[in-house]
């Protein structure tokens, strides 16, 4: 039986638009920040490299969006990330997190351009200070797509991301990213791991200014 309601299409009223103030567990992310003691621990022929990596991350507030009577808050991410002295990106991502108040649902959206995007989900109390999201091939609602040499070669089989708001200020994930390698019978953690301290404020979101 559906949790949701039988009318899709009224719009929720009265809501705040100050994001900054609505964004539950997301809230000490929102901002600018650097991390310069990321590792990474990736695949090679050889076997399993470990690279070090500095990272930029910004999360700024975005209006409430709704699904009919759905609301979310969010936050809209811009990931680059290099190897320590070094100019050439080394990865770049972009989407969004999003917080649904009513349901303590967390979405974390995440697009490279490698040909990849990814949508995971989790939950949490407005309060919390950890929390992890999980995503898998073929799950409509939380899943993973690949361009058809990745799924062929390097197959993302699952994801997940825990993200701990620590008490001095900063944030820190361990992600790991499960993958089926071309000819090998034991899949693949690809994990990556870093604290941001914040470098900059968040901009409030466009409704309000």
């Amino acid at each position: 039986m559906s949790d949701f309601p039988s009318d899709i299409f009224t719009e929720p009223q009265g809501y705040s638009v100050n994001t900054l103030e609505q964004l539950g567990p997301l809230t000490g992310m929102a901002g600018i920040w650097e991390g310069i003691r990321g590792l990474d621990v990736k695949p090679k022929a050889e076997g399993p490299k470990k690279q070090a990596y500095v990272e930029r991350i910004e999360l700024q507030p975005i209006d409430p969006q709704t699904n009919g009577p759905q609301l979310f808050y969010g936050l809209r991410y811009h990931t680059h990330i290099t190897k320590p002295d070094q100019v050439k990106t080394y990865h770049d991502q972009v989407g969004y997190w999003l917080w649904e108040p009513a349901t303590g649902n967390i979405i974390h959206t995440l697009s490279i351009p490698r040909g990849m995007i990814t949508m995971a989900t989790g939950k949490a109390a407005p309060n919390a200070k950890q929390f992890e999201l999980f995503a898998k091939e073929d799950d409509r609602c939380a899943g993973i797509s690949s361009n058809p040499f990745l799924d062929y070669a390097f197959r993302t089989v699952e994801f997940r991301i825990q993200v701990l708001i620590n008490d001095d200020g900063t944030w820190s994930y361990e992600q790991d990213t499960v993958m089926k390698i071309k000819d090998q019978e034991e899949l693949f953690h690809h994990v990556d791991n870093n604290t941001l301290h914040k470098i900059g404020e968040a901009t409030p979101n466009p409704l309000a200014r």
